[in-house]
């Protein structure tokens, strides 16, 4: 988890930090560095890593030489596989990511990429501080298909700030026409009282709860009829997408990235607010810096709370695994 971001946006609910002071992306990858020493003496560096994610806040936040160094970071204390069946994604934005940053991520060992698309109609990108038009979108994307990735996800929010199903349906003339093999359409949830930077919205410019549905009905008919298949929840793929081939199966599931291919037991999280599944146990790194740094800095893992799941907890994540992904 990488948690710094250049600019707002006013929707966001995760756990980041706004700020352009190049220095903090440098101390933390010095914490970072002692977490992965920490992690890789109790996990070793046998097991192979299947899947790797790299999220935020915005992971290319890191300039070239820092995602240089925290990949062969993670190299050198983990199994990471250069080779096979294998998912190793990362989020980026459209806003400021580079042609010469794709091809950087290409040769590190990236072979998914995740685009923050969210909306393109210029009034809701105005409404919630994101603006990155179609072609800035569309250039990316084509960069993204020169280097031969595995695979493009897009996001897309629905329920934002002077939305309706027109403008919607116009975003997603140019989502189809740029073809993803993978789309995550998620519901917004105003909570102001919670995430601060939600304050910034006008609640009078928000569809409501029967605009919101038609919005959500009307995303699932157009990309259907857009070759897109519905796997559950708010993810759409493409019929050529490992996901469609693993629900087919029996082998999809669902983790804290959303929708997967079943690959391996243990999910390792490494950064601040990360968090982990081993074994019958979650477990949940400090949510602030100061925290996680102090931790740190005492040789001890920044932990900051931690459940062990029982017999009852096993039943019902299992049934809640089957509702939706099968």
């Amino acid at each position: 988890h990488v948690p710094f971001c250049q600019d707002i946006c006013y929707y966001c609910a995760c756990n980041k930090i706004v700020t352009r002071d190049p220095d903090v992306s440098r101390r933390y990858l010095n914490y970072l560095h002692r977490e992965i020493e920490l992690q890789a003496e109790m996990q070793g560096n046998k097991n192979p890593v299947r899947q790797l994610h790299f999220g935020g806040g915005t992971p290319t936040y890191l300039d070239h030489a820092e995602m240089t160094e925290l990949w062969h970071d993670l190299a050198t204390h983990f199994n990471l596989l250069d080779q096979g069946h294998r998912e190793y994604s990362i989020e980026i934005d459209p806003r400021t990511t580079q042609a010469d940053c794709i091809a950087l991520l290409k040769g590190l060992g990236f072979n998914r990429i995740s685009l923050g698309v969210q909306d393109f109609d210029p009034l809701v990108q105005k409404s919630v501080n994101r603006i990155q038009p179609y072609s800035m979108v569309r250039d990316l994307v084509g960069h993204i298909r020169h280097h031969d990735f595995r695979s493009l996800s897009f996001d897309l929010i629905y329920g934002l700030p002077n939305q309706d199903r027109y403008t919607m349906d116009a975003t997603l003339d140019k989502v189809i026409e740029l073809k993803p093999d993978r789309i995550a359409c998620y519901n917004y949830a105003h909570m102001p009282d919670r995430f601060s930077s939600q304050r910034a919205i006008d609640r009078m410019s928000l569809p409501t709860p029967a605009t919101k549905l038609t919005i959500q009905e009307h995303i699932a008919d157009k990309l259907s009829a857009g070759g897109y298949i519905h796997i559950g929840l708010d993810h759409y793929v493409l019929a050529s997408d490992d996901l469609a081939s693993a629900q087919q199966q029996g082998r999809l599931q669902r983790n804290f990235q959303g929708y997967s291919v079943q690959m391996a037991d243990d999910l390792l999280g490494l950064g601040v607010s990360a968090i982990s599944q081993m074994g019958d146990y979650y477990v949940q790194n400090e949510r602030g810096l100061d925290d996680y740094y102090a931790i740190l800095d005492k040789d001890e893992l920044p932990i900051a709370r931690g459940y062990k799941m029982n017999t009852e907890d096993k039943l019902r994540k299992h049934v809640i695994m089957e509702l939706i992904c099968n």
